[in-house]
């Protein structure tokens, strides 16, 4: 089954028209936490179905709701979601983790470690120092995984 996911993170309460429009035809959210604001995820859910966790920031009773770390299976791939990738508190290999999302630092990334990939869609929110303002989406195949970085840059 083919599925594409879109992965978000690092929104700090700014859900950009261009965001919006690169998730637009995906099947499935993940937000890498930092959403900094409830409507952020109702928005997002108005696209497709979320699976959101909480950051450092989200500190609000609204951020109850969001728990640190979810698992969710996704055209039969196991993902794992977390904030912060340096406070990874399993070993996805031995749990059967195909992807690692993660957000925090706001540097998009994606690499491979020990057969996992992992991806860090960067921040799509309000510009930090001088770093990209980005998402990333994934197409999940039976030919395998296809992540892809999208650079948002607005003027």
């Amino acid at each position: 089954m083919n599925c594409t996911v879109g992965i978000i993170s690092d929104t700090h309460g700014l859900l950009r028209p261009e965001a919006l429009r690169a998730l637009a035809h995906v099947d499935h959210i993940i937000h890498g936490g930092d959403i900094g604001d409830p409507e952020i995820i109702t928005a997002l859910r108005r696209i497709a179905p979320v699976t959101a966790i909480r950051g450092n920031v989200d500190t609000g009773a609204w951020a109850t709701e969001f728990a640190e770390t979810e698992f969710v299976r996704l055209a039969g791939r196991l993902f794992y979601v977390l904030h912060d990738l340096n406070a990874i508190k399993i070993d996805p290999v031995a749990e059967g983790v195909d992807v690692v999302v993660s957000g925090h630092s706001h540097v998009p990334k994606v690499n491979t470690v020990d057969g996992v990939l992992c991806v860090n869609p960067g921040s799509a929110g309000r510009r930090r120092f001088r770093l990209p303002i980005t998402l990333a989406s994934l197409e999940v195949t039976l030919n395998g995984l296809k992540p892809i970085i999208h650079d948002l840059e607005v003027g």
